[in-house]
């Protein structure tokens, strides 16, 4: 509990202790960068405008990594789909794609079922199943660098004309095999950690020659990368806001981390605990790709009016 400050009965002077906490006044610095991508919130907008028709309307895999954003269109009749057999059973109504994208055969699948599909899929997601789509069918080997169960990565995983390789981490490039005699495509995942990605790069063209490498991660999230890193070398406390699934904000926090041991890594004001910041003299706060600005705002004025 911080201390009563006693003022004196001149008011023209002020106490050391009011003095003090002026001096100590935490400084508070929100990154630019933090929240909704353009990929982003082009499919959260477009499934809200949806939701407002009369048809059913279904996302194939939750729209973003945002429980709450997820909980709300689902209040307004969005349901959430996460299965071929489950897309399967659906009859009549609207299927939109999520930001992730997903793989070649679901938009076939849809298109047998006569059904009306909405491609919510990122421009820059895109632009990878193009690429893959394309190097594949010209002979080349895939290799994904990103996370192998996340959605984007099963997504361009799916337009690969034959299997595709992921790894994320050196133990696992030194796990992959790739035949000597026949040329490799590497791609990233959009939201992969750019030094990270330049390491394991620089690591497989020492075992193999004919590579052809493409920087596929997104401007906008190496844009948030640079930024929260800087923050975070610059304050005594950094906050990270996002889902517990989003991808782009694990890669926040562990950025961050290594910059700022006292890192902390939460989905909304409700899992904010004061006593982290209690005595730090500043704060650094960033936010996953998927998060509302609304919780961004939220947490920054909770930190600015208790601190």
């Amino acid at each position: 509990m911080r201390d009563l400050c006693l003022r004196t009965l001149d008011t023209n002077s002020t106490c050391a202790k009011c003095v003090r906490r002026n001096e100590e006044k935490m400084e508070v610095l929100l990154a630019k960068s933090a929240g909704f991508c353009f990929g982003v919130k082009r499919a959260v907008d477009r499934v809200y405008e949806l939701a407002q028709t009369s048809a059913k309307i279904y996302t194939y895999g939750p729209i973003i990594h945002n429980e709450e954003v997820v909980g709300d269109l689902e209040k307004k009749g969005v349901s959430v789909i996460e299965t071929k057999e489950e897309l399967r059973q659906i009859k009549e109504g609207v299927i939109v794609i999520r930001s992730h994208g997903v793989a070649k055969e679901i938009y076939d699948q849809i298109e047998q079922q006569g059904l009306e599909c909405v491609d919510a899929t990122c421009p820059f997601v895109k632009r990878i199943h193009n690429i893959v789509e394309k190097e594949s069918a010209n002979g080349k080997q895939i290799l994904i660098i990103g996370n192998a169960g996340h959605p984007e990565v099963e997504g361009i995983m799916g337009w690969s004309s034959t299997p595709a390789m992921v790894a994320e981490c050196t133990e696992e490039i030194e796990q992959i095999h790739c035949n000597p005699d026949q040329p490799v495509c590497i791609v990233s995942q959009t939201t992969f950690n750019y030094n990270k990605f330049q390491d394991l790069v620089e690591k497989i063209s020492k075992t193999y020659y004919d590579i052809l490498v493409l920087n596929t991660i997104c401007n906008a999230t190496q844009e948030r990368q640079v930024e929260a890193r800087r923050i975070a070398s610059e304050v005594d406390a950094m906050i990270v806001i996002g889902g517990r699934h989003s991808s782009n904000t694990q890669k926040l926090y562990e950025i961050c981390q290594k910059e700022c041991k006292n890192t902390y890594f939460i989905q909304s004001l409700g899992d904010f605990n004061p006593e982290c910041v209690n005595s730090v003299r500043s704060v650094g706060i960033t936010a996953g790709a998927s998060t509302p600005n609304q919780i961004i705002e939220e947490v920054h004025t909770n930190v600015r009016i208790k601190f």
